[in-house]
């Protein structure tokens, strides 16, 4: 049932809204991974980001695909939790506190072959603008080495539903997919690394500032 909901959801909801209202735009598409193990690395600016980085794959391997998300935020409440975990799998991350292995959720989905989504900047940023990656990927790269790490350019979305919005605003939205990338044996230079693929995405884009 949960499998039947989540296909309807993203079918007569999120695919809509996405293709006609945004008109979505992707760029780098052959680029994406066909299976698991892998994680996509994002920048983080709306609520639709994570609904949007879902939509890029085929409907029948939503099931493989694995947010990773706020436990305190999308947890709050019975009705949040309920859509988070059924509809959108989400793997709920505790923040703060002290765990032995943070990463053991994660590292456990990459076992089972799925597709991690991840936002590094951590909370969703200022609208079309960029914030500094926490190295957790960097860890996770290093527990897994041989999973490759796919970067993903996101641009509009933080206009047409920024933080602290609910309100749908029309608005071209682009969608940049980038070649894998692998541990490079150090979390500097992978950092580095991966910081490099995001700006030479976001460039391809040659997109103006926003006023």
């Amino acid at each position: 049932m949960k499998r039947v909901l989540q296909f309807l959801f993203f079918l007569f909801i999120v695919r809509p809204v996405l293709l006609v209202i945004l008109g979505m735009n992707v760029r780098g598409r052959e680029h994406l991974p066909e299976k698991g193990p892998a994680v996509l690395v994002a920048n983080h600016n709306s609520h639709l980001d994570t609904l949007t980085l879902m939509a890029l794959f085929p409907l029948k391997d939503l099931h493989r695909l694995r947010p990773a998300a706020a436990a305190d935020y999308f947890l709050a409440n019975r009705w949040l939790k309920w859509f988070a975990l059924n509809i959108i799998n989400i793997i709920p991350l505790a923040r703060g506190g002290v765990r032995k292995n943070p990463l053991a959720d994660l590292e456990a989905a990459l076992d089972r072959n799925e597709i991690l989504i991840l936002f590094p900047e951590g909370s969703r940023g200022e609208p079309e603008q960029r914030a500094e990656f926490k190295r957790g990927v960097a860890y996770l790269a290093k527990a897994r080495p041989d999973v490759p790490i796919y970067p993903v350019f996101m641009h509009g979305l933080g206009k047409a539903l920024p933080r602290g919005s609910f309100i749908l605003v029309p608005f071209n939205c682009d969608v940049f997919a980038g070649a894998a990338i692998k541990w490079t044996g150090d979390p500097q230079s992978f950092m580095g690394e991966l910081e490099l693929q995001m700006t030479e995405l976001a460039e391809q884009g040659r997109f103006q500032p926003w006023e």
